[in-house]
């Protein structure tokens, strides 16, 4: 794109729970040690989100220490009544995030809504209310707050922290939606941090773990004027 479509935003909240399927045998979920790029995505198009564009996360800054907080859960059983599950959180979490936009190419039907000024300037004063959905930190408890901010402003425990190995984690899902076919995959990568900043490659980058989920998901069907409003409108 030939002007920036970048935002910078902080994204705080008491708890935090960022796991994948693998992490919740019998029940128990165990949050990972830092937001997924499928997390910081879902939090940024909870802010701003239209199938005219895609949200990519450059990097994510790591503000307060990394701790964990186990809490006994009962949740409902699909039978019945509840189980006691043991669930372990992220506590006092905050992050700094950037972000920036492109047009989802997969999606030429909607052409017409491509005017980067104005989606920038909608998704910014989207941010400065507090973002058009509700934020969740990883799982629906987790309530989280979003203001706009300074990417690298202020103190921050893992300055000067050096690099840190956070082992293989889920990056994000990747749908037909963004992929231009009927597959629906799930992305790994092995995590480092540097200096509290993690620094996230495309969704398409060949160094990611690519696993497929289904090969027959449907896109979703958007209509300017139908079931979508055109950013003209929204402006």
């Amino acid at each position: 794109m030939p002007m920036n479509t970048t935002i910078e935003y902080e994204v705080t909240g008491k708890y935090a729970l960022f796991s994948e399927v693998a992490t919740r045998i019998g029940g128990e979920k165990s949050s990972y040690q830092v937001p997924t790029y499928q997390a910081l995505r879902g939090i940024t198009e909870s802010i701003y989100w239209k199938p005219t564009i895609e949200w990519y996360i450059d990097e994510v800054r790591v503000v307060n220490r990394i701790q964990t907080e186990g809490k006994g859960i009962r949740p409902i059983k699909m039978s019945g009544g509840n189980d006691l599950s043991y669930y372990t959180y992220l506590k006092d979490v905050r992050y700094q995030v950037r972000a920036h936009f492109e047009w989802n190419d997969n999606r030429g039907d909607l052409a017409q809504d491509r005017n980067p000024a104005k989606h920038l300037d909608i998704a910014k004063r989207a941010l400065a209310r507090g973002g058009r959905r509700d934020i969740f930190l990883g799982a629906r408890e987790c309530q989280g707050y979003v203001e706009p901010c300074t990417f690298g402003e202020g103190k921050g425990f893992y300055d000067d922290y050096g690099e840190l190995d956070l082992g293989y984690m889920f990056f994000c899902f990747r749908y037909p939606d963004n992929r231009g076919d009927d597959r629906f995959t799930r992305k790994f990568w092995r995590v480092k941090m540097r200096d509290g900043v993690i620094t996230f490659p495309r969704p398409d980058d060949e160094s990611l773990d690519e696993f497929l989920v289904s090969d027959k998901k449907a896109t979703p069907r958007f209509t300017l004027g139908r079931n979508l409003k055109s950013v003209e409108e929204e402006s």
